[in-house]
């Protein structure tokens, strides 16, 4: 993939137009199209109020979806502009045992949109009958509705039609009696309703199975008569321009009883991620800091007193060419003119060093560094290449391009997160060693808590995770602590010392005069050999007895009553000051 240090926009906008056409044939036949991911192209009993999902490509910006009963059709769906959404769900759901043909168009804005090959599936039968529906306009038990409104309900799974009931008395049919409005949402009565009138609506969702049973009579309040504006539509720019400013002006046609305008502006015909209903008293605004290579879809609905203008169509425009990803027709690749950059999600400093600084892995036109705070906010710390980050946290980079064309200049920006760990250099607090009948266990502790990994009688390892040894040979060894950021190893040498034989592995305190205490039996007389103190521990850790040299030891007792058959501890200082721990069996 191209960047900006390889191609510059003025050279895609400046391209000779006999090349353009030429590319533009090979462009058709070399486009790579999306696959449907569901239902999958040639599957069968699919059911009928499915989502139809399909496989993003890099480099589109858009999608224009068509759905027929024939290739090619649209009689289901009409190039209907989903944005950059790569889902769509039929609002009135797909004819049942039927044969759909899906067609996704790929929309560009410096080329032609690409029409790929029609996919298909077949729906299966219909099973049950519908399920009531539910009243969207006006709104349940609402007050003061215009006589001129529309009646809009929520579509209902696997209905195919719907017939609706109108009157002035609960399951009255003055007004509408069971009108059968074929499979749509929405019904525009021939005349106003009449005012300050409470009205009782039925609607019923049928298929060929049945209609829906107990279904709830909806009613609203007529307000006093008014007029509702009619519909405005867009001026600047217009409905359908492509290459418009980031910064575009907003103009559109004034209407003459409207009071003001509601503007819903998203990035997809469902979402009003831009602006959601604001409310404008005149008939033009600028927005700021629109995102390159976008479809956006406008809604403008005049208001006054008596409502809200009804029915208003969407319409549709978009940015200018920007960062892409876009085709470089010369080169045959995917240019983008954002930098390219990754960062580890985790960066590790170490608290022992003075240098804690972050650089940013690429060289571009600027940088901005943030400190991103739980709530997501998003505070300013730096716009230099290289950072010094003193605490942990989330934080952020910013790298920008400037670009310039001929008649705009902006930038280009990657974002990346990452956190930022202070890693602290291991040191060893505490070896534990346990004494089996033939080797030896050693469990390290450490100071402080870190990311550490641990090896035995080798700096350069191998490596583990757990600070547990088990089964070592009777000799010294050395035990190693190294931080997995880098800040540094400990190390200890644990000499060997035969005197730890002296400790039993259990002892039996039966009254047979045999092994009735348990005691340090040192293997040789050596004056350093001795022990001073000997703390006994049960395994809730416990402490059971105490005894010296003096002493025969434990008899299995505490205070004067004898102890169950289990495991117990011990810990004994030598007057060498050399301090055991360990653990033996008690049997009866």
């Amino acid at each position: 993939m191209k960047t900006k240090q390889d191609l510059e926009l003025s050279r895609i906008l400046a391209m000779p137009l006999f090349f353009l056409m030429l590319c533009m044939s090979s462009l058709c036949i070399a486009q790579e199209c999306p696959k449907l991911l569901s239902p999958l192209d040639g599957a069968t009993q699919v059911d009928v109020n499915t989502t139809i999902n399909w496989e993003p490509i890099t480099g589109v910006p858009g999608y224009i979806l068509s759905i027929g009963t024939t290739p090619g059709g649209t009689e289901l769906l009409n190039e209907k502009n989903v944005g950059s959404s790569t889902t769509y769900t039929p609002p009135l759901g797909l004819p049942e045992n039927t044969e759909v043909y899906v067609t996704i168009s790929l929309f560009f804005f410096n080329r032609p949109t690409v029409v790929c090959e029609t996919q298909r599936f077949t729906t299966g039968p219909l099973t049950e009958i519908p399920q009531c529906t539910t009243l969207q306009l006006p709104l349940n038990n609402a007050n003061n509705v215009n006589p001129a409104t529309n009646i809009l309900w929520a579509a209902s799974p696997n209905a195919t039609g719907y017939r609706i009931s109108i009157g002035t008395t609960m399951n009255g049919r003055d007004i509408i009696d069971n009108l059968d409005v074929a499979n749509a949402l929405t019904y525009n009565p021939v005349n106003d309703f009449p005012a300050e009138t409470t009205l009782y609506i039925t609607i019923l969702p049928y298929n060929r199975l049945g209609t829906a049973i107990n279904c709830t009579t909806f009613n609203f309040i007529t307000a006093p008569e008014a007029q509702l504006p009619n519909c405005s539509s867009l001026i600047t720019p217009l409905d359908g321009e492509t290459n418009v400013p980031l910064s575009p002006f907003l103009e559109w046609t004034p209407v003459e009883n409207a009071t003001g305008f509601r503007i819903t502006i998203g990035t997809s015909p469902f979402d009003s991620n831009i602006l959601d209903n604001a409310i404008f008293y005149k008939t033009s605004t600028v927005i700021i800091d629109f995102e390159p290579n976008r479809t956006f879809f406008v809604t403008i609905t005049p208001f006054n007193q008596a409502g809200d203008a009804l029915g208003c169509p969407q319409e549709t425009f978009s940015t200018l060419i920007g960062c892409g990803p876009y085709y470089d027709m010369v080169s045959g690749e995917l240019t983008v003119l954002n930098p390219e950059f990754t960062l580890p999600e985790k960066i590790a400093l170490c608290s022992n060093t003075s240098n804690k600084t972050i650089t940013a892995p690429i060289n571009a036109d600027g940088y901005r560094w943030y400190k991103v705070e739980e709530n997501g906010r998003e505070t300013l710390l730096s716009t230099t290449k290289e950072i010094v980050i003193l605490e942990e946290g989330n934080y952020a980079l910013e790298a920008f391009n400037i670009i310039n064309d001929a008649n705009n200049t902006f930038e280009c920006a990657t974002t990346t997160y990452f956190e930022v760990e202070i890693s602290v250099q291991p040191t060893i607090k505490d070896v534990v060693v346990t004494q089996q009948a033939n080797s030896l266990s050693y469990e390290i502790m450490t100071d402080n808590v870190g990311d550490y990994e641990y090896s035995l009688d080798n700096e350069q390892g191998p490596y583990q995770d757990i600070n547990l040894f088990s089964g070592q040979s009777l000799v010294t060894h050395i035990v190693y602590v190294r931080d997995k950021n880098g800040c540094g190893t400990a190390s200890r040498i644990l000499e060997y010392d035969p005197t730890i034989n002296g400790f039993p592995d259990f002892f039996t305190p039966n009254g047979d005069g045999i092994n009735d205490f348990w005691n340090y039996l040192p293997v040789l007389e050596l004056d350093n050999d001795k022990i001073a103190t000997v703390h006994i521990f049960d395994k809730y850790g416990n402490l059971i007895f105490i005894f010296n040299s003096d002493s025969n030891g434990w008899d299995g007792s505490y205070n004067g009553k004898q102890l169950p058959e289990a495991d117990y501890w011990f810990k004994a200082q030598m007057f060498s000051n050399k301090i055991f721990k360990g653990h033996f069996s008690l049997k009866r």
